[in-house]
């Protein structure tokens, strides 16, 4: 439509005598309307989206209140309208029509009633803990443990609790309780984890440590993941803001915001004896199901996880500083499972001299050595250190490195040390040295 629409107004003279009212009279401390007049010196100001216009030229104070040309309005029909002026023709014509009538839903044009267009609007401007929300929703996600019965295959929800996604292959962070049962069961447990999209995946235990309350599980997603990045604990102050997130009741993306109110809390102090952690103490508000999720600061970072509702304005998380610690102490054991282990072989097999043994030897060898301890070499690996050094079937390792020695795991013992073997060896009625260099190989 034109923008050029101006309302049309039926003068005095053209209504009909029992409308006419005479001079127009103002209620007391009711803004004029449009039409109406304006600029005395005791008018109010005109109403929302209205101004006083003057007859050019005129050098009158006295004017008429008309849709002011810099307001636009959003109507009912969802359009854009110049002025109100020009909203209530468009509604006129829609009457005469038939059509519903259009009223004012908005002021301002529909193209900035949202969005970046309304920075300077105070509910944007201010509203900082929705802006938090919006950052770090998408990486948390809802988990329920479950036990499928053992009789009849059905699936019995154990527990239920939120997480946050630390990396974008699905590596989630959550309380050790929500993925572990508490109690003793029968049956297989399995973890399902629903994303912020809605996608559900199956999850598996990565690493947990239920002294601390820390998991971590693991799901194969399709795509990558949105994730939350870590901040530090340790500059949190007391009376910062903090955001926390998670499924309260299975109500999932459920917010509450407070404050730090402590920011190390000791663990004894909350009756947890064995605790050597000191808390995050918040009174944003953590119910059953928000166990696992993130307590985050305005920057978005993840400074603990929420655990523990002490009372009602009165709730705890685990600093993420005890998660970094938990997560380098998981990568460096799962590294040590997996690093190559170098183990060094001379290439023997080999028994414990033992007086039983050495009379089971005296009668197959009449000659066979006065000895009380040592070890017996059974038999002497092809191609092996031993064979290269010298060592034959039957010799009597009695010293290593010029001790005795006793038993076969000293000889083992010393292997796992990276230097050369000095072995002194009984062949018949000599004693004889040999320096092996044991072989490495990789397992």
């Amino acid at each position: 439509m034109s923008n050029t629409v101006r309302c049309e107004y039926l003068s005095e003279s053209q209504l009909p005598q029992r409308l006419r009212a005479g001079p127009l009279q103002l209620l007391p401390g009711v803004r004029p309307g449009e039409g109406e007049p304006c600029g005395r010196k005791d008018d109010l100001p005109c109403g929302d989206g209205l101004e006083c216009h003057h007859p050019r030229a005129s050098g009158s104070l006295r004017g008429s209140v008309s849709a002011s040309s810099a307001t636009k309005f959003v109507g009912s029909d969802g359009k854009t309208y110049s002025n109100v002026c020009h909203l209530k023709a468009t509604s006129r014509k829609a009457l005469q029509q038939g059509l519903p009538g259009i009223t004012q839903t908005q002021k301002g044009p529909c193209e900035t009633s949202i969005g970046p267009s309304h920075a300077a609007s105070p509910r944007y401007k201010f509203n900082f803990i929705a802006d938090v929300v919006e950052k770090i929703a998408p990486a948390v996600v809802h988990i329920e443990l479950f036990l499928r019965h053992p009789l009849f295959g059905r699936n019995i929800p154990l527990s239920s609790g939120s997480g946050f996604v630390m990396s974008e292959n699905g590596l989630i962070v959550t309380n050790a309780h929500v993925v572990s049962s508490s109690s003793p069961v029968s049956g297989q447990q399995h973890l399902k984890v629903q994303m912020h999209n809605g996608d559900v995946y199956e999850a598996s235990i990565k690493d947990i440590d239920k002294k601390s309350d820390i998991a971590t599980i693991k799901i194969n997603p399709q795509t990558m993941l949105p994730i939350l990045f870590l901040g530090h604990s340790a500059d949190l102050r007391p009376g910062e803001f903090v955001v926390a997130i998670g499924s309260p009741f299975a109500l999932q993306n459920t917010v509450t915001t407070g404050i730090v109110s402590t920011a190390q809390r000791d663990g004894k102090e909350l009756g947890l004896r064995d605790s050597d952690m000191d808390y995050i103490q918040t009174d944003a508000i953590i119910n059953y199901g928000n166990s696992g999720g993130p307590l985050v600061n305005l920057d978005g970072e993840v400074i603990g996880i929420n655990t523990l509702k002490v009372a009602a304005g009165i709730s705890f998380a685990i600093p993420s500083d005890r998660i970094i610690r938990f997560l380098n102490d998981s990568l460096d054991k799962h590294n040590k499972d997996v690093r190559s282990i170098k183990k060094r072989f001379i290439g023997i097999r080999m028994l414990t001299i033992t007086p039983a043994l050495t009379e089971e030897l005296k009668q197959q060898n009449p000659d066979f050595p006065n000895v009380t301890s040592g070890i017996y070499v059974h038999e002497v690996v092809p191609h092996s250190p031993a064979q290269k050094g010298g060592i034959k079937d039957g010799d009597i390792i009695v010293k290593l490195n010029g001790r005795p020695l006793m038993t076969t795991a000293d000889l083992q013992g010393a292997l796992q040390e990276e230097t050369a073997l000095l072995l002194e060896v009984r062949r018949d009625n000599d004693d004889l040295l040999f320096n092996i260099e044991p072989d490495v190989i990789m397992q």
